[in-house]
């Protein structure tokens, strides 16, 4: 036993002479020991609402710093007292306590006890591996001796309580506080940091979570430390520990909802503001969002639902969702797909075939700004080769002519290849070119979205955005401010707006698009709020009925947004077999569950005129005929039939007197007319056809009425039916005349 200490003392001895030449080589190194940047902890970048709100956390390490004087001083004393109780007292290393371990080892024959103190243990976090080496060790130390230098105790004291890691995913003491209580640092009591102190020498083992009764031993013997170096009583010693551990923990969870967000922002930061994925997880930045996270959850949710997504494969067919403000820009909810992973396919920016939802953009629109045409333009609707382009309406049917309200609710094809031929297949590309969607294409089927490239979902809200707001295209954005670690605001959305079409035209393309929901192609399901929009399909050529895309893009009053359906890669075997209904229920199932949609109408912009409602066209059987009295008392013939209800329906009223026919008059929403009666004795028969004054489009002649002075003649109805027949073939061939 003599012999074991005589040896600990000859090599404590020892020890002090290496340690003094080490000291002044230590001294001697200065800077060349420390990288201050290593000392710029990571901590997580938050994401908030424009509200306020909390969304998420980017990080690697799950760390929020907080200075020394928001940890209360009972909080500090806690970790002194069992981590290094001389603190206060050393200059980095504590040599009495080196002493007394190394002469614990040697008596026990290996290693019993530690002598880092709270500084060493932050240059080994910071700047060293945890290897154990003595070399390692000797660099511990050189970094701690500088480290006390350089710096004061208190923000020695707060590096390394931002530092330490907690356990759960947490590091820091802010964090901590957070996970396991559920509080700020700065409102933990004796017992609770007592309870914190306990976990960083091994945080999973003295987890209150995994282990309650060791983490109460733990902490208890903590308290009993705090008292032993005078920074408890007796009495307020006994009354913490007399406490259980009340957890409240928080742990940080993942919303699976916000990866595809959380994807855009980092990609936003990069692309706007140099930011790398790298400095995001690092640099504890703050990043304000326009997304809605009521909305946000609600397109995850209807994306998890298959009975939105049918087609033939084994897997179910993929899916795309993008919802904007329609006055900022800012995205307030994106899906990239039904199952997206980090970093996986975004499909919100992968380019598709946008089919029928093409049509407004390339077609319509450009033709209201030539000035040629109006929504009531009446339209070919024909079977027409162009040099062996044969576009063919999805239904069969060909009506002749169409108007361009009817031409857009009902998606006929044949009338927007028709209208895209006169208006000229560049003066379309100009307009798309300013909406973002250059195109590479020179035929018509740019009218009916058959693009090579394709557009994606995110541009296709962009370019309906214009029609919402007065013709204007605004850059869409997930990131509306930044600020740095410190607080400054280091970037933020431009919101810069670029005039397309005339405010007039996209009113009227906005009116247009609310018949499409109300009577047309998206019609399926029922919204609580106005919506106007449009379908699209994309065939698939190598199947019957088979499809390749479906889509809805559209826009309340305040959101714009655009759904695609359909496979990654479609083949033979696996491919669409439903049709744009789908899409269309789904974005309405989205918008019907937002509250702040509910009951929204489409206000009309100052100096635009209305578009007036469709016109239908109506069939007139039951034409009578009466003598009357006319001007001056002279006889006359009454004629009655029975109206529209739209009184801005008109009626072309005709007399046929021998073989000739003769336009009287034109009358606005009544259902009777006074004819005079020149010659009594050679009375003609009558006719109406309605007249659409909207579309300028003639109906079907009526049948024809005659009447007699004489019992007996002018009333036989072999002459009479002959003459309808002759006036409705008339009618008729006229009606063809005009469309060709």
């Amino acid at each position: 036993m003599v012999k074991k200490s005589l040896i600990a003392l000859g090599v404590l001895i020892g020890s002090l002479i290496v340690g003094f030449f080490a000291y002044l080589f230590i001294i001697m190194a200065g800077d060349y020991v420390i990288d201050e940047k290593a000392l710029v902890m990571d901590s997580a970048t938050l994401l908030v609402t424009e509200n306020g709100d909390k969304i998420t956390k980017i990080y690697d390490e799950n760390r929020e710093i907080v200075s020394i004087e928001d940890i209360p001083k009972h909080v500090q004393e806690a970790f002194v007292a069992v981590e290094d109780s001389r603190f206060y007292k050393h200059n980095g290393i504590d040599v009495k306590a080196i002493s007394r371990a190394i002469y614990k080892d040697i008596l026990a024959g290996g290693k019993v006890e530690g002598g880092s103190t709270i500084t060493q243990q932050l240059a080994k976090n910071v700047f060293l591996s945890h290897e154990k080496s003595w070399f390692r060790k000797t660099k511990e130390a050189v970094i701690a001796i500088n480290l006390e230098r350089r710096y004061p105790k208190d923000k020695i004291l707060e590096m390394y309580l931002n530092q330490i890691y907690f356990g759960h995913g947490a590091y820091g003491i802010q964090l901590a506080a957070k996970t396991y209580f559920n509080k700020n640092v700065s409102d933990l009591t004796v017992a609770e940091g007592a309870m914190l102190a306990g976990l960083p020498k091994a945080p999973n083992y003295y987890s209150p979570l995994k282990h309650p009764k060791e983490a109460k031993e733990r902490r208890d013997l903590i308290l009993a430390l705090m008292e032993k170096q005078d920074y408890l009583s007796p009495s307020e010693t006994v009354r913490a520990q007399g406490k259980t551990i009340a957890l409240d923990f928080q742990q940080e969870e993942r919303n699976p909802a916000y990866t595809t967000y959380i994807d855009m922002v980092i990609k936003e930061a990069k692309d706007k503001y140099q930011l790398s994925r790298e400095e995001l997880r690092q640099g504890g930045y703050k990043i304000v969002v326009p997304m809605d996270p009521s909305a946000q959850d609600a397109v995850y949710k209807s994306f998890q639902d298959g009975k939105y997504f049918v087609g033939t494969g084994q897997e179910k067919p993929e899916g795309a969702m993008v919802l904007m403000n329609g006055k900022t820009g800012g995205l307030i909810a994106v899906q990239g797909g039904r199952n997206y992973v980090t970093e996986g396919l975004n499909r919100v920016e992968v380019n598709r075939q946008p089919g029928s939802t093409f049509k407004p953009l390339s077609v319509y629109g450009p033709a209201l700004e030539s000035e040629k045409y109006k929504p009531y333009s009446m339209l070919r609707d024909e079977e027409l080769s162009y040099n062996g382009y044969e576009p063919k309406n999805y239904n069969g049917r060909y009506e002749g002519e169409v108007s361009m309200v009817d031409a857009i609710s009902h998606s006929v094809n044949s009338s927007a290849v028709w209208l895209l031929n006169e208006v000229g297949i560049s003066n379309s590309k100009n307009y798309l070119d300013q909406l973002g969607m250059p195109i590479e294409d020179k035929g018509l089927g740019i009218a009916l979205g058959g693009i090579d490239q394709g557009v994606s979902p995110l541009q296709m809200v962009k370019g309906y955005r214009s029609f919402l707001h007065e013709g204007k295209t605004v850059e869409p954005f997930v990131i509306s401010k930044i600020y740095n670690n410190e607080g400054e605001l280091i970037g933020k959305a431009k919101r810069e707006e670029k005039k397309v079409w005339k405010k007039q035209n996209a009113w009227y393309m906005t009116r247009m698009l609310q018949q499409v929901v109300k009577n047309g192609t998206g019609s399926d399901g029922s919204e609580n709020m106005e919506i106007a929009g449009k379908t699209g399909t994309t065939n698939y050529p190598n199947v019957e009925k088979g499809n390749k895309d479906t889509w809805f893009v559209g826009y309340t009053p305040e959101v714009v947004g655009a759904v695609w359906v359909g496979y990654d890669r479609t083949t033979k075997e696996t491919y669409l077999n439903s049709g744009s209904a789908l899409p269309t229920l789904l974005f309405k199932q989205v918008i019907n569950g937002m509250p702040s949609q509910k009951g929204l109408t489409f206000k009309k912009p100052d100096g635009v005129k209305d578009l007036e409602p469709p016109i239908d066209l109506i069939e007139i059987n039951d034409l009578r005929a009466a003598f009357g009295m006319g001007d001056y008392g002279m006889p006359s013939v009454k004629l009655n039939w029975t109206p529209s209800r739209d009184e801005r329906l008109q009626y072309k009223v005709y007399s046929v007197n021998e073989g000739e026919t003769t336009l009287l008059d034109t009358i606005k929403g009544k259902g009777e007319y006074l004819a005079s009666g020149k010659n009594l004795f050679t009375l003609p028969d009558f006719y109406v056809v309605p007249y659409n004054p909207l579309t300028k489009q003639e109906g079907e002649p009526s049948n024809v009425v005659s009447i007699s002075l004489f019992p007996g003649f002018g009333d036989d109805g072999d002459k009479k039916e002959v003459m309808a027949k002759e006036k409705s073939s008339k009618g008729k061939e006229k009606k063809k005349k005009k469309n060709d």
